[in-house]
């Protein structure tokens, strides 16, 4: 009989486990982490991937290209599914398990012929993800490393090229970032931190399109700050380097008024104000209660002249007047 249990028992946890698997395959609270382990040869693995990635359908693609790596990981088409599989996710705009795989790539195979790719992959993830200026930029500053990183250690690659377009791109767009903080803080008169901002853009990102911008800033700001001769010597450097600009004539114009520029003003708005009350006014309890009005003083006649009313309507004047 205990027998008999046992293996109705094992039976039954067999049936559970079974049922439970099938649950996950078909979408139940575990579907979409892992693919469920069904072991194929490596290139019906690597055939179903690419499939999937020709069709677009990435996230499948990159599941299948991992899938891959983690049932022939010592063969040869492991190393390329591992790339193919953070390409996927690039295309996915799985920006993170992107680089993610990118870099692991890189660190199990740091002098693989597809190295340069792989650096190039997680720059172009980086530089994906940029976003105005008005928002922070520490996502661009990683850009700009990455591609850095690629251009120095890969120069005469296609890819190197390509990161170097996009190099002068990202330090132009961070030039942005600095030129809007210094407005911001010109617009409210805070000249010394303006010119350190403008400062940064002339000294760092002298070849970006703001520079014009910056040195005529920068003139400004001199001029307010009480310090003319660096405002001359700025003025002359945009003029040297770009003396058929606005920006030039605007700061020439600037040093020969030689008067500081107001700020600019910066709009306030006010909430309006409220209507008045109509009604009956109600005195809650614990409110102040209303102070009840005053009988004004009985005036006595004047001998000097006869007056029109036995009252005044205000304080020593006859109602008649």
């Amino acid at each position: 009989m205990r027998t008999v249990s046992t293996r109705a028992s094992a039976l039954i946890l067999v049936a559970i486990a079974g049922l439970g698997l099938s649950a996950c395959a078909r979408g139940g609270a575990g579907a979409g982490r892992d693919l469920p382990y069904v072991a194929r040869d490596v290139g019906t693995l690597y055939t179903a991937a690419k499939d999937r990635l020709d069709r677009h359908q990435y996230k499948v693609a990159a599941a299948l290209f991992d899938e891959v790596e983690r049932q022939h990981p010592y063969s040869v088409w492991a190393r390329r599914a591992q790339l193919m599989g953070a390409f996927s996710y690039y295309l996915d705009a799985d920006y993170t398990k992107a680089i993610a795989g990118a870099q692991r790539f890189l660190s199990v195979h740091p002098g693989n012929r597809d190295a340069p790719y792989a650096y190039y992959l997680i720059a172009l993830s980086y530089y994906e993800q940029i976003s105005d200026v008005t928002r922070d930029q520490k996502i661009t500053m990683q850009a700009m490393d990455a591609l850095g990183e690629l251009s120095r250690r890969y120069p005469n690659t296609p890819y190197a090229a390509d990161a170097r377009l996009k190099l002068d791109l990202v330090r132009d767009h961070l030039a942005g970032k600095e030129m809007e903080i210094g407005r911001f803080y010109q617009q409210r008169g805070q000249w010394l931190a303006a010119s350190m901002r403008f400062r940064s853009v002339v000294d760092q990102y002298q070849t970006t399109t703001h520079a014009p911008e910056a040195l005529m800033r920068l003139t400004e700001t001199y001029l307010a700050l009480g310090v003319p001769a660096e405002a001359k010597k700025s003025a002359a450097v945009l003029g040297a380097n770009y003396p058929g600009t606005d920006w030039y004539q605007r700061a020439y114009d600037l040093i020969q008024d030689k008067s500081p520029p107001p700020p600019k003003p910066i709009p306030v708005k006010y909430a309006p104000p409220a209507p008045p009350p109509t009604g009956t006014v109600t005195v809650e309890p614990g409110d102040d209660p209303v102070p009840a009005p005053r009988t004004p003083p009985a005036v006595t006649p004047s001998p000097t002249g006869p007056t029109t009313g036995g009252t005044t309507t205000g304080a020593g004047s006859p109602s008649g007047n």
